[in-house]
């Protein structure tokens, strides 16, 4: 009996194996395949079937194309953006000097279309000066006996300048009470003749001076003629 159950269930499991692999497919015993193309015989119009890409994806055929680009010739003839101009080259302090009242207001005159703050005339008192002076001698005779009698009495001298000769000078003081115990002094040494006199009076001297100047600021004052009256400009001190 046991023999008898063992048969039959071998034959049943033998079977089995040979439905589910299809070696009974010809006798129309065999499972439902889900495998092709078993599959593809049962589609319903196949060849209406459209994939699309998902809504906002890349390349969605529903989405507008980009813009296309301007041709070269069009980009060439749009108006480009000018160049940047280059930045000013800074100044630099520079002066000149020093000038009298006559030439400071020849280089106004010269400097008055500038800009404003551009430039400035600076003004330092000047002491007036005095002189122990002898002259004027009647001619060149006379001059040369009076230098005999300085050398004699060992009393330095020299020429007093152009607009005093011809004469002599036997010493320049900065106040006309200096200039006055100095002739007292000469006096006491033999000298009768001299005298005091204002060799120049008191007056300012001026300095020209440039707080940023620029290349062509001083190209322009030195193409100005005779308005530095020979004076160079230098850096300020």
């Amino acid at each position: 009996m046991l023999r008898l159950a063992v048969l039959v269930l071998l034959l049943a499991n033998a079977g089995y194996y040979a439905w589910s692999s299809g070696w009974l497919a010809d006798w129309g015993l065999a499972p439902t395949s889900d495998a092709e193309p078993q599959r593809l015989r049962q589609q319903i119009e196949p060849d209406r079937l459209r994939l699309l890409p998902p809504a906002g994806a890349e390349g969605d055929a529903t989405a507008p194309a980009p813009p296309a680009a301007p041709p070269a010739q069009v980009l060439a003839s749009q108006p480009q953006p000018a160049t940047a101009p280059a930045a000013p080259q800074p100044g630099v302090c520079l002066q000149a000097g020093s000038f009298d009242a006559r030439q400071a207001d020849a280089l106004r005159a010269t400097l008055a279309a500038w800009p404003q703050g551009s430039w400035q005339l600076d003004a330092t008192p000047v002491a007036g000066r005095w002189m122990v002076y002898m002259g004027r001698f009647a001619d060149e005779e006379a001059l040369a006996r009076k230098r005999s009698e300085l050398r004699a009495l060992k009393v330095p001298y020299d020429r007093p300048g152009a607009a005093l000769e011809p004469g002599l000078s036997l010493g320049r003081f900065s106040t006309e009470e200096a200039a006055q115990r100095g002739m007292a002094q000469l006096a006491a040494q033999g000298v009768r003749t001299a005298r005091v006199v204002q060799e120049r009076a008191e007056t300012s001297a001026f300095t020209l001076r440039l707080p940023a100047a620029t290349p062509a600021q001083r190209a322009q004052l030195q193409a100005a003629g005779d308005a530095l009256v020979g004076k160079t400009l230098r850096p300020c001190d």
